[in-house]
């Protein structure tokens, strides 16, 4: 059996080339006929599926209820927020006919779900007494790309939306801190990628909010990935819509709102940052399959070896598990397949370890194998699939932090983005045209400045004029 079909460009070499040979060749996705668009295929699905199972129960725990709202939208309704239409105006997908008829009011294809809901909200409130409102929604939208990548940047992709509504802006701000930290735990925790929390500048929000906060990730080559945001929406949207509600002193209001999101952007950067030459090396809890056992036949011996691999995926029920017994292709074959798939722990089964009841693991993030005993192994492989989630998570955090530099002047700024790039940190004084040359003439742009950021003394680096605080650059996706 050929390994072409699982040959892949190294990633130390060609890492764009890496990323789409991993994507088609471990069967995470393919491309659609439909140009900007992408397939979801099983095993990419299943980790989508993981994720929104893990921030969902995160999501629920704090009161929020899944709803559905509809996926297309009047364009009017668009049109009531100026910075929002503005913002998503060269993104839209518009719908003129339908039914073989000329429309009256044209329909957007949903870009985000803000006006829809908003509309919906006002009609289902009187007082603060029908507030907070906390709704989350699981969907597709559109937003049309002229450069699309996939899982990165496509023109329909898949995400959760979170909506509220709050009779007061503290508690609105809560929920948008709320928000971004659930995110910043899902990155952590289940993806073992590791980032940077912060605040976006006025030219990098949200269109329509107040402010925005995002969780910056740093990819293999240097560039960084806005992961997820939350959005502090103030009263812009209620204002829009004239919803209005009255308040406990009889008087009425506008409710404060916040907006956040999450989607499968995420699984473009977990390719990114966990891979290697030989393709995915997935963090055990977000793994479809976390243990994958192959057989290594010999003539003569193949029916104990099968019978033990059975015996051992009877015993092992506590994890995410494959027998492969896949006809035509030999152990090596197989091997090179499942870590092309990033499965977190191999267990190979030949004549030896059928005689002596053993196990022998070869982990993919080191590749160090290791021979245990069968019985009470369970224990064993959850303290492994542990160090390899935690691995992943140190190794990212430490090559963050070795590729995140501090700067003083343009010229240095300039040196770092034509070789090193990664994050720079540098004084910025807020005004949006430093930010606009410095992007033109470096490609980097302001991530975000990174939350608690110290109050210190300096010179903004394009303008030097005095500046109090250093933001993050870097070239993004």
């Amino acid at each position: 059996m050929s390994n072409l079909r699982f040959t892949i460009t190294k990633k130390s070499e060609n890492i764009s080339q890496w990323y789409n040979d991993v994507v088609l060749r471990s069967e995470l996705a393919d491309y659609s006929p439909v140009k900007g668009s992408m397939v979801f295929r099983p095993y990419g699905f299943a980790i989508w599926e993981k994720i929104q199972a893990f921030l969902d129960g995160l999501i629920k725990a704090r009161g929020v209820k899944n709803a559905y709202f509809p996926l297309f939208i009047p364009e009017s309704y668009l049109k009531k927020e100026k910075e929002h239409v503005q913002g998503f105006s060269p993104q839209m997908a518009v719908v003129t006919i339908a039914g073989g008829e000329e429309l009256k009011e044209k329909l957007v294809v949903r870009p985000t779900s803000e006006t829809i809901m908003y509309a919906m909200y006002k009609d289902w409130t009187r007082s603060w007494r029908d507030l907070p409102i906390l709704i989350n929604q699981w969907n597709n939208v559109v937003r049309w790309e002229k450069r699309t990548y996939l899982f990165l940047r496509s023109s329909e992709f898949l995400w959760q939306e979170g909506h509220c509504a709050h009779a007061t802006h503290e508690e609105s701000l809560a929920t948008v801190d709320w928000a971004l930290g659930i995110y910043q735990k899902t990155y952590n925790e289940l993806l073992s990628l590791y980032g940077i929390a912060g605040i976006k500048s006025e030219t990098e929000k949200f269109a329509g909010a107040v402010q925005t906060f995002s969780y910056e990730i740093l990819m293999p080559d240097g560039k960084a990935l806005q992961a997820c945001t939350s959005h502090d929406l103030g009263q812009n949207f209620a204002r829009a819509f004239d919803w209005q509600v009255q308040g406990k002193d009889g008087g009425k209001f506008y409710p404060w709102q916040n907006s956040w999101g999450f989607s499968t952007r995420s699984i473009g950067g977990l390719i990114l940052v966990c891979g290697d030459d030989k393709g995915l090396v997935l963090p055990p809890r977000v793994a479809p399959t976390q243990l994958v056992i192959v057989p290594v036949l010999k003539k003569g011996s193949e029916e104990k070896v099968l019978n033990f691999c059975q015996k051992i995926k009877d015993e092992l029920t506590d994890f995410r598990l494959e027998l492969d017994l896949r006809e035509g292709e030999t152990a090596g074959f197989k091997f090179n397949k499942w870590e092309l798939r990033g499965v977190p722990l191999r267990i190979e089964v030949g004549e030896k370890e059928t005689a002596s009841s053993n196990l022998t693991l070869v982990r993919r993030d080191n590749g160090q194998k290791e021979m245990i005993k069968l019985a009470g192994s369970t224990r064993r492989i959850k303290e492994i699939l542990a160090e390899i989630q935690k691995n992943i998570f140190l190794n990212h955090q430490k090559f963050t932090q070795d590729n995140t530099r501090s700067v003083s002047s343009l010229t240095e700024f300039k040196e770092i983005m034509r070789t090193k790039k990664g994050f720079i940190s540098a004084f910025w004084c807020g005004d949006p045209l430093c930010e606009t040359k410095i992007k033109e003439e470096t490609k980097a742009s302001t991530r975000c400045l990174p939350i608690r950021a110290p109050e210190e003394k300096g010179e903004c680096v394009y303008c030097q004029k005095p500046a109090q605080k250093r933001w993050l650059f870097a070239q993004s996706y």
